[in-house]
């Protein structure tokens, strides 16, 4: 990498690290939390204050990424930012769970990720691009990790109220990162001309990574619905399923260094990538056999299977979408892909809760064991596409 892509590497990955903080440090104690609530005593509108994020966000991701297109991505990230933030202090202040409900949705209405992936899009170059993606991954892994530490820590001290607090004060420091870290954009657009949302949608290639990226976190979400009372189950108190987590998110790190790197460099990026599907599929077959007599030895080998998966296609896809999209609908583009990928968040959460209700573990990992197999199919006559000369400095 040159020293500004890694300047914009560093900087925009900070900018999700800081957000995600926020967000993941509220959900493992989102649920039990929310019962002290006015309201709280309603399992679906608990539910609902939980999964209103992604719907918001899976709503405004292509707005976003259409006016980053138009007017510029910093601009768009700081609104963003922004509106995050004023969410977080309404979810702070919120004195009844329908309040919470309202701040959580304003927190989604917050929706940069198109923004901020199209910025690093255009300012690295194709033969970077995945390893600064896979950057931003990292960090947001390493934040999720963090947040199963110390989120019920911090919950014991300073309660929800405190923790939307501190992540309104993480989305203002991202405002700081942005206006003052973050290299400056292009002084020319990218291309003069403006596509639309139409050309996105007629994109095949750019579909087929729509619907993988919805898969792989309707599955996430839906595997952890039932996945801590398995470990539970398997004799692992709920305050230690940290030291499960944590060594398997970092092990799968090291493993993607030395993996996806050097093979995309040497053309094997599409067996990569559908390598890393047919694990997270079998993941979900491992865990659909282990439900029965579930083990913390077994359960920690699936997770770390599945997060070495998960990182190779969090880095690789946003990477493929920037790359296979036309550069003057770049923004659109990632706007349509975050989009999927909140709503699978979305429907993941919801479809997670409903599954376990009504066919327990067995019939949700089933489920799960499908819609990788309907992923490896649509995924399977991808080609990655060459590299190209940089569009940004």
């Amino acid at each position: 990498m040159t020293p500004q892509e890694r300047r914009s590497s560093a900087s925009l990955a900070l900018i999700f690290a800081l957000r995600m903080l926020g967000l993941f440090l509220v959900l493992p104690v989102f649920a039990l939390e929310a019962r002290r609530y006015p309201g709280g005593s309603d399992p679906a509108l608990v539910g609902l204050a939980m999964g209103i994020y992604g719907l918001t966000q899976g709503l405004l991701q292509i707005p976003f990424g259409m006016a980053s297109d138009r007017f510029g991505r910093k601009p768009v990230i700081v609104v963003g930012l922004v509106i995050f933030a004023a969410g977080s202090a309404l979810a702070a202040w919120a004195p009844s769970l329908s309040w919470l409900v309202a701040g959580r949705a304003l927190q989604g209405a917050g929706a940069i990720s198109a923004a901020v992936t199209a910025l690093l899009a255009d300012q690295t170059r194709d033969l970077v691009r995945t390893k600064a993606m896979a950057l931003i991954g990292a960090c947001i892994g390493l934040m999720f990790a963090l947040s199963l530490v110390l989120s019920p820590l911090l919950a014991a001290r300073i309660g929800l109220h405190g923790l939307f607090v501190l992540t309104a004060v993480l989305a203002l420091g991202g405002i700081v990162v942005v206006l003052w870290w973050v290299p400056a954009e292009p002084a020319q657009p990218v291309v003069q001309a403006r596509g639309g949302l139409a050309e996105v949608l007629r994109h095949p290639a750019l579909l087929r990574l729509d619907f993988g990226v919805f898969v792989l976190h309707a599955v996430q979400l839906a595997m952890w619905v039932a996945l801590p009372a398995l470990l539970v189950q398997a004799g692992l108190a709920q305050d230690q399923h940290w030291q499960v987590y944590l060594p398997a998110v970092l092990a799968s790190f090291l493993v993607m260094g030395v993996s996806l790197f050097p093979l995309e460099k040497r053309g094997y990026l599409r067996a990569v990538f559908l390598v890393a599907v047919g694990l997270i599929a079998m993941v979900q077959m491992g865990l659909l056999l282990a439900q029965a007599q579930p083990s913390v030895p077994v359960l920690a080998l699936l997770l770390f299977v599945f997060f070495c998966g998960f990182n190779v296609l969090e880095a690789s896809q946003p990477s493929l979408a920037s790359r296979v999209a036309p550069a003057h609908v770049r923004g659109t583009a990632l706007g349509v892909y975050n989009t999927l990928q909140s709503l699978g968040f979305f429907v993941g959460g919801v479809a997670g809760g409903w599954l376990l209700k009504h066919a327990g573990p067995q019939g949700l990992f089933a489920v799960c064991v499908v819609a990788m197999l309907a992923w490896l199919v649509v995924a399977w006559p991808m080609r990655a596409p060459s590299p190209k000369a940089p569009d940004g400095p």
